[in-house]
C-alpha cells in the first residue's frame, strides 16, 4: 500500500464526493480515481479493498466535519448561557451546509451500514466517539444542561440536518433561527 498521506487524503475526499453525488453503488476505485483526477489504478494502490476505502471514508467524514479549534475558542469566550448553546447549534448547521457533500456521504454510509454489519460497526465507533466528545465538550464547558441534554440536541439536530440537506422545502415554512432557539430553550429548560 502506498503511504503518501496527501494523496490518500485527496482520494478519500474524492470518495466523499462520489458518495454524495452517486451514492454507495457508484463508489468504485475507478470513480474515485476519476474524481481525484489521478491515473486509473491509483486508489487500489492506497486501499486494500472497497471495505477498507469505506472504513477510511467514515473516519475522513468525521475529520472534515470537526469544527476548527480557533473558531470554537472564539465562540466559547461568551457566557455559558442558552444563547451560547443556540449559537453553537447554528454554527453546526452552517458548518454542515458548507460541506454538504460530507454530510450526504455520511448519510450514504449510514444506509449502506443497514446492509453491511462490518460497516455498521465502523460507523457505531465513529458516531459514538463523536457523541462522547460532544458530551464531554458540553459538560467541560459548563454549558446549560447535562448528558441527556446533549443527546437530545444531537437527535433533534440530526433530524433538522437531514431535512435541511435533503428535502429543505419541508422546513421552509419554519424559520431555522426560531426552531433552533426553541429547541435549545425547551431541551435545556427540562434540566
Amino acid at each position: 500500500m502506498r503511504q503518501n498521506p496527501a494523496r490518500r487524503t485527496a482520494l478519500l475526499d474524492a470518495a466523499i464526493e462520489v458518495l454524495a453525488g452517486d451514492g454507495s453503488r457508484g463508489l468504485t476505485f475507478r470513480a474515485v480515481d476519476t474524481a481525484a483526477g489521478v491515473p486509473t489504478g491509483t486508489a487500489s494502490n492506497y486501499f486494500a479493498n472497497r471495505d477498507d476505502l469505506i472504513a477510511q471514508v467514515a473516519q475522513r467524514t468525521r475529520e472534515r466535519l470537526t469544527p476548527i479549534e480557533s473558531e470554537i475558542a472564539e465562540t466559547m469566550r461568551a457566557p455559558r448561557t442558552r444563547e451560547l448553546v443556540t449559537l453553537l447549534m447554528h454554527q453546526l448547521l452552517d458548518r454542515l451546509r458548507r460541506d454538504r457533500s460530507t454530510y450526504l456521504a455520511m448519510l450514504e454510509l449510514r444506509l449502506e451500514a443497514t446492509r453491511r454489519p462490518e460497516l455498521r460497526a465502523v460507523l457505531v465507533d465513529v458516531f459514538s466517539q463523536n457523541l462522547r466528545e460532544s458530551i464531554k465538550f458540553h459538560l467541560d464547558a459548563d454549558l446549560p444542561g447535562d448528558e441527556t441534554t446533549v443527546v437530545l440536541l444531537y437527535l433533534a439536530m440530526s433530524g433538522l440536518l437531514i431535512d435541511d440537506l435533503t428535502v429543505p422545502d419541508v422546513l421552509a415554512p419554519y424559520p431555522y433561527g426560531d426552531l433552533i432557539a426553541a429547541l435549545v430553550d425547551r431541551v435545556t429548560a427540562a434540566r
